[in-house]
């Protein structure tokens, strides 16, 4: 689990593990990591790492293997949006980390798990893309496009890695993280929550059970490659929520 120290990463774990699965949480800072495995508590380990370096990947996926002798699901849950502005006016070092966070990374993380442990066991993937990869944006562009790309990356890699493991994504819409705060901080959720047909934003623990969905072969055994919106309606609303 990317991005396992809070929020929706936190969230996913939590739910992984009161559903009885073993999760090993990664993320930047090891106090974050301590203290969130903590708070979930048995059944949740930690290892600190960077996501976009190979060897930080590497580490954390050799830990894993180590700690719980398998790997069976990877959630690449990890992102980042340094820029807030028009793509045109990007300025190409917060770009190229966009990039190597929101797209190389989770293409790393599914390499080495594929090679170290999903190509001979089986499992899933599931990559956490967003509902602004359907659209355009007048600020996040430069995120958007990301995690548009890592939908189709999702696509491929479930081609490629069928039938063994299966690849899907889900792409939420605004959820109630620090992530991103600023776009339902004072007042502004309200206003958000207004225009979609479900009339609430989501929470963390909304895209936890969609990975849970996801990652069960008693429920998704016969789907890959598919990204699912969860928005709260935002998408089909007659006023449309990007």
């Amino acid at each position: 689990m990317t991005g396992g120290s809070r929020g929706i990463g936190k969230a996913i774990a939590g739910a992984f593990v009161e559903a009885g699965a073993q999760v090993m949480i990664t993320s930047r800072k090891a106090d974050a990591c301590r203290a969130a495995a903590a708070e979930i508590g048995d059944g949740c380990a930690w290892a600190a790492g960077h996501v976009g370096r190979a060897e930080d990947a590497e580490r954390v996926i050799d830990a894993t293997l180590e700690r719980f002798a398998g790997l069976h699901i990877l959630v690449n849950n990890a992102a980042t949006n340094p820029y807030a502005g028009p793509l045109i006016d990007a300025d190409l070092p917060r770009w190229q980390k966009t990039l190597d966070v929101n797209l190389t990374a989770p293409l790393l993380w599914t390499q080495l798990a594929w090679r170290r442990a999903l190509q001979r066991g089986g499992g899933s993937v599931i990559n956490i893309a967003s509902v602004g990869g359907f659209g355009t944006s007048p600020i996040l562009g430069s995120y958007d496009v990301t995690k548009a790309a890592l939908m189709h990356v999702t696509k491929q890699l479930a081609a490629e890695l069928a039938p063994g493991v299966r690849v899907n994504a889900i792409a939420p819409g605004l959820i109630k993280t620090d992530f991103a705060r600023a776009l339902w901080d004072d007042g502004r959720g309200e206003k958000v929550a207004e225009a979609y047909p479900l009339k609430r934003l989501g929470e963390p623990e909304d895209v936890a059970e969609a990975a849970l969905h996801l990652a069960d072969d008693a429920t998704s055994g016969w789907v890959t490659g598919q990204t699912l919106v969860l928005d709260g309606g935002g998408l089909v609303a007659f006023n449309r929520v990007s």
